[in-house]
């Protein structure tokens, strides 16, 4: 109705005033943002009384600065006059021009634009040009999400109460998702954290040009409706200042870790209550459930797609938090459901080690390592990974050293003494510690035996031929004196 009334206006404004120049009137359809991959069309619609001279699509690239044609039609419409009783009243003509793009890609993202031309009916000596245009968004959903723990391979302690982080890490996107946690799949009420400065210049390795923005996100306990997620991004915008992180910062990922596992939340700290211990296992006393704190930030990759971390922090209770399911999960419009990535928080339990070879012999190379662990229902693998510790009951390693830090213990060349040598393996993580032995049996070494047996016959005849040499000596001797 709108559009009418306007080309009428104009229509009419151009019968008063006696111009005979035509009228060119180009409109764009409105476009959804499209996922990567699928196909595209771009519609063009304009309205003249004149006669089709031309159309024109260019892609807008380098921020505007360029522009590249993408297609061009060249042609003259026969039209008739119109039959009605004003002749001056020129006949209106709807056109429309559709360009089509199969499988858009990320460099397919940005502005396009219509150009058309015409000429008026009596003369076609001056050409009359219109354009419009129409941003194509193209979104892309995540490639991956993984959950790790910021503070491992972390020790475990009996009578100390620690923070303890889960980050999820989300690649791929574009935009941004919306990551939120769960826990045994509901979601978890989380605070915003105080965010040292060290944080705001993270950075891992991309695009060095781009700009990264951040912000923390308080997300209500309940069902993920649109409602929330709204009220979610409401909050997050109370009181949040959005920082541009650095530019041509190098920091990997672990850097990024190490600073968060320092993270100290002084204004927003959780107060334990007094604790009480039990000389068998902790049994933390707390009044109310743990206090969770909520932090994020994202930078744009080097190819247009974001990359989110998102980290959760508590007080880690080893009786509670023992065989708890957290899950990690995002929206985004590019999904027609959550993606996630979970894990369940393991005490290492039972390790079984492995020793090759089966019977060492004197003078092997033995290898003892920690193959398994004897894990509940729920757990698939001990998370967070544990920290191995390596040592021999009432003495030193092979090498001299009180401990060896790792999955697997290495020893060069065994001798005989160490037959019977009782080791200990150690596997502990902020959830609990273990402790398994083995006894190492060596056995004699044949070819070693029988090496020795050779050498020792060797030596048997070099002594006899000697004797025969020196009693030779001997007569020759004798019998030079007699002469």
């Amino acid at each position: 109705m709108t559009r009418s009334l306007s080309l009428y206006c104009i229509l009419l404004l151009s019968q008063i005033l006696g111009l005979t120049e035509g009228y060119l009137i180009v409109s764009m359809d409105l476009l959804p943002p499209v996922v990567i991959g699928d196909t595209v069309t771009l519609k063009c619609n304009f309205q003249t009384d004149g006669i089709l001279r031309e159309i024109a699509w260019f892609q807008v690239t380098e921020g505007g600065n360029a522009k590249q044609k993408i297609f061009t039609y060249d042609s003259v419409y026969n039209v008739s006059f119109s039959n009605m009783e004003d002749e001056r009243k020129r006949e209106e003509l709807v056109y429309h021009s559709t360009v089509r793009l199969p499988e858009v890609q990320l460099e397919d993202d940005g502005l396009y634009e219509c150009h058309v031309g015409i000429y008026n009916k009596g003369s076609r000596e001056k050409l009359v040009v219109a354009s419009g245009s129409i941003t194509l968004t193209v979104i892309v959903p995540p490639k991956s999400i993984s959950v790790a723990a910021a503070n491992s391979p972390a020790p475990f302690s009996r009578y100390e109460v620690k923070n303890f982080t889960l980050v999820c890490i989300v690649t791929g996107a574009k935009p941004a998702p919306l990551v939120y946690f769960k826990r045994d799949g509901e979601l978890i009420d989380v605070f915003p954290a105080t965010r040292p400065s060290s944080l705001v210049g993270y950075n891992s390795k991309g695009s060095s040009h781009n700009k990264n923005r951040s912000g923390n996100q308080v997300l209500p306990r309940g069902d993920l409706d649109d409602t929330k997620i709204q009220k979610s991004l409401s909050l997050q915008n109370q009181g949040v200042e959005l920082t541009q992180l650095r530019q041509n910062e190098t920091d990997t990922f672990e850097q990024g870790i190490k600073e968060g596992s320092r993270l100290k939340l002084e204004s927003t700290t959780e107060v334990i209550p007094e604790t009480v211990v039990s000389r068998e296992f902790p049994r933390w006393v707390q009044s109310s459930d743990p206090l969770y704190y909520f932090q994020h930030w994202q930078q744009v990759l080097g190819d247009g797609t974001m990359e989110v971390r998102a980290m959760l922090t508590w007080n880690l209770n080893p009786q509670l938090d023992n065989e708890a399911l957290f899950s990690c999960e995002v929206k985004h419009p590019a999904l027609s459901m959550p993606m996630q990535a979970e894990v369940t928080l393991t005490a290492p339990r039972g390790p079984k080690l492995f020793t090759r070879p089966s019977k060492a012999k004197v003078g092997d190379t033995v290898r003892i390592s920690v193959q398994g662990f004897q894990l509940g229902p729920s757990a698939t693998k001990v998370f967070p990974e544990p920290l191995f510790t390596w040592t021999r009951v009432g003495g030193n390693l092979l090498d001299g050293s009180e401990k060896h830090d790792g999955r697997e213990l290495v020893l060069e060349r065994v001798h005989a003494e160490l037959n019977g040598s009782m080791f200990r393996c150690t596997a502990q993580n902020p959830l609990g510690s273990t402790d398994t032995h083995t006894r190492l049996i060596v056995f004699e070494n044949p070819r070693l035996k029988k090496g020795r047996e050779h050498f020792v016959a060797i030596n048997a005849v070099a002594s006899q031929h000697l004797l025969t040499l020196n009693i030779l000596l001997l007569l020759l001797r004798f019998t030079w004196e007699l002469t």
